[in-house]
C-alpha cells in the first residue's frame, strides 16, 4: 500500500514554499555527493527487476487469472519502491543483487495484491491505479480478488523457489517470509485497511503507519536480514523504512490536495480513507512530513562507515519529500 501512486509529472511537483519547508529539517546526513545519481540507480533497478517480474509470472491454466496478476504487477506506471528498497538495503551490507532479486520481486507481487484489494468497490473504491484503469474495472470483482489473492502465496513460493541458497542461507529466508507475513496480516497492513474504514479521526495516525509505513518497513528490513545485518542494524533499517513509507505518502497527499485546489476544487476521488491532510489540513500534513523526514535520516546515523553504500537509502528521503524528478521522464 505504500508508495502507491504513479509519480507526479513535473507540473505537479510539491510546490517551491513547500519545498523549501521541508528542505528546512537538517539533521546529520544532508550533503550527498553531486555525483550519485538516484533516478539513474532507481531506473536500473526497475527495468531488472520488470525483467524479473515478467519471467516469474508467465500465462498458464487458468489464464484469466494469471492475465489479471500480470495487468496489475506489470503497470507501466509502477515505481517499484518496495523492491529497489530491499536491494539498496541488501547492498548496503554488502549482499549480492541477485539475493535481493527474489525477494524484491515478493515484495512487488505482495504491494500489487493490496493495491488490487484497497482498489475494490467494498474497500477505497479507487477507479484508478497506477495510471490505468484498476484491475476489478477491467477484469471483474471476483477475478481481481482472485488474482490478490493468489500473488500473495506466490510471493512467498518465489523467495523460497529463487533465492540461492549459496548467497543466502534457509534461517534468513525463514525470518524474512515471516517478516513479510507479518507486513500485510491483520496485525499490518490489513489492520490499517480496517480503521481505515471504520475508524474515528484519532485513527489517522495508526492507519499511515499501518497502511502505508509498514511495507516501507518491511522492504529495508527484508534487504538487511538477506545480507546478514546484525540486530540492531536491522532495527535501525526498521525505524528507517516505515519513516519513509509514511512520509512518501504524506507528501503524496498534499500534492493531491494541492492539485485539486489549482483545478478550483472537486469531489474527492476516495470518498473514504484517513489522511492526515483530510484530518488535519495541509500546513499540519506539512509538519508531519517533515517530522518524518528527520526521523528516516536520524535511523541511518551511523551508517556512514558503510561509506557510500548508504548513499541511495539516504537519498530515497530527499525524494519521499521533494520528488525532485519523475522516473517517466527522459531527462
Amino acid at each position: 500500500m505504500v508508495f502507491s501512486g504513479v509519480l507526479p509529472p513535473s507540473p505537479f511537483t510539491l510546490p517551491t514554499s513547500r519545498r523549501t519547508f521541508l528542505r528546512s529539517v537538517r539533521c546529520s546526513y544532508q550533503a550527498l555527493p553531486a555525483q550519485f545519481d538516484l533516478k539513474t540507480y532507481w531506473r536500473t533497478l526497475v527495468g531488472e527487476i520488470n525483467q524479473k517480474l515478467d519471467e516469474a509470472i508467465q500465462v498458464r491454466y487458468p489464464e484469466k487469472i494469471y492475465e489479471s496478476m500480470r495487468y496489475s504487477v506489470l503497470a507501466k506506471g509502477a515505481k517499484r519502491a518496495p523492491p529497489v528498497m530491499c536491494v539498496a538495503a541488501c547492498e548496503l551490507f554488502g549482499g549480492d543483487r541477485e539475493a535481493a532479486y527474489p525477494t524484491a520481486c515478493a515484495l512487488e507481487m505482495v504491494h500489487a495484491a493490496s493495491l488490487i484489494h484497497d482498489d475494490l468497490p467494498c474497500m477505497d473504491d479507487d477507479p484508478s491505479r497506477r495510471g490505468q484503469p484498476s484491475n476489478h474495472r477491467v477484469y471483474g470483482v471476483d477475478m481481481a480478488v482472485l488474482a490478490g489473492d493468489a500473488l500473495f502465496p506466490l510471493g512467498f513460493r518465489h523467495i523460497v523457489s529463487h533465492t540461492p541458497t549459496s548467497l543466502v542461507p534457509e534461517a534468513r529466508l525463514l525470518r524474512v517470509i515471516t517478516e513479510i507475513a507479518q507486513a500485510v496480516g491483520s496485525t499490518g497492513m490489513a489492520a490499517g485497511q480496517f480503521l481505515d474504514l471504520e475508524g474515528g479521526p484519532n485513527s489517522v495516525e495508526f492507519v499511515q503507519e499501518k497502511k502505508f509505513g509498514e511495507m516501507g518497513e518491511c522492504s529495508a528490513v527484508c534487504g538487511a536480514i538477506l545480507a546478514g545485518a546484525g540486530g540492531e542494524e536491522v532495527e535501525k533499517l526498521r525505524r528507517y523504512g516505515r519513516a519513509v513509507g509514511m512520509l512518501y505518502q504524506v507528501v503524496d497527499d498534499v500534492l493531491e490536495a494541492e492539485t485539486k485546489g489549482n483545478a478550483g476544487g472537486g469531489e474527492e476521488k476516495r470518498k473514504k480513507g484517513k489522511s492526515y491532510v483530510a484530518v488535519y489540513g495541509v500546513e499540519k500534513a506539512l509538519e508531519v512530513a517533515a517530522d518524518l523526514r528527520v526521523k528516516a535520516k536520524r535511523a541511518l546515523d551511523g551508517f556512514e562507515k558503510y561509506g557510500d553504500s548508504v548513499i541511495p537509502l539516504l537519498s530515497f528521503v530527499d525524494y519521499a519529500a521533494d520528488r525532485g524528478f519523475s522516473l517517466d521522464d527522459s531527462t
